[in-house]
């Protein structure tokens, strides 16, 4: 199961990936407002915050311009493509988690570093939002994060449901067929019963002194399952925890039919992560339709 499971994913993992090139660790990128390193964060948003991309993708194609809408807002942002199994081939996040775990807390801390800020926020996107969640926990690095934004993570694991048609429906093969010879330990640790999920799950999940906001829509077809009395399942993405918000698009916007890959660039959610990083001073979220898919 968790084999073929690994392949259906890694046909998928290239819809993610969408297009851009990698702006590697460290790389200034301060035309394209994110990973300037000489920012120093204002008094308005005094934590830097660290965007991480999702299982497949990297940080130019993936969280950029979510990277850069925050940049506008006058945050310092950054963001790395982690976990490449291959460094010439533009796909991260396919390596085993905890090494990639391990590569995205040394990037918090040099963008601690540059900046002098005690803290950073998280705000991930599928596999990245389980980093989100897995980082402060598991590496013990609770005390470095101030707020924590997580867009559709495969908490509780996932059955990562359809995504041959999806990578199908994209015309992805020629990369399909470039990824599944690469491997993916990090497919099967995502899965229900998958090693990353069982260690994420064991015990609390939110840590003191973090701030936790989970973004999930009821559109999504590939991190499912979702809450459904019908099907007696529950919300894979969701955190019950004191300290955690637990949201759907959905409750805000009930007429989005965005879907996973859609969470990092609908408008809806950049406003719904923009409030959430700054709740004192949350706008009106102006509701959209996103990208389905």
């Amino acid at each position: 199961m968790r084999s073929l499971v690994s392949v259906l994913f890694a046909a998928a993992v290239a819809v993610t990936a969408l297009v851009g090139v990698d702006s590697g660790v460290g790389a200034a990128a301060t035309s394209s407002g994110y990973n300037d390193f000489t920012c120093q964060p204002s008094a308005a948003h005094p934590d830097p915050v660290v965007l991480l991309h999702g299982l497949g993708g990297n940080a130019d194609g993936n969280v950029g311009p979510l990277a850069n809408a925050l940049a506008a807002q006058g945050y310092c942002t950054f963001a790395l493509t982690y976990g490449k199994v291959d460094p010439a081939f533009p796909i991260g996040g396919t390596i085993d988690i905890d090494k990639s775990a391990r590569e995205i807390a040394a990037f918090i801390d040099k963008v601690r570093t540059s900046t002098g800020a005690s803290k950073v926020d998280l705000v991930g996107h599928s596999e990245g939002a389980f980093q989100s969640l897995y980082i402060p926990k598991v590496l013990g690095y609770a005390g470095k994060i101030g707020k924590v934004v997580a867009l559709a993570p495969p908490t509780h694991g996932t059955t990562f449901v359809g995504l041959v048609t999806v990578a199908q429906a994209a015309d992805l093969t020629f990369l399909v067929d470039k990824v599944l010879p690469l491997g993916c330990p990090a497919c099967d640790q995502l899965i229900v019963g998958g090693s990353a999920v069982q260690t994420l799950d064991s015990g609390a999940i939110a840590q003191s002194g973090v701030d936790y906001t989970i973004i999930a829509s009821k559109a999504d077809v590939l991190v499912v399952p979702h809450k459904s009395i019908l099907l007696n399942t529950t919300e894979t993405a969701f955190v019950p925890e004191p300290g955690v918000h637990n949201a759907y698009v959905q409750d805000t916007c009930p007429l989005d039919p965005v879907g996973h890959i859609g969470l990092a660039y609908d408008l809806d959610v950049t406003e719904m992560v923009s409030n959430a990083l700054d709740p004192a001073h949350a706008g009106k979220v102006i509701c959209s339709l996103g990208l389905p898919s």
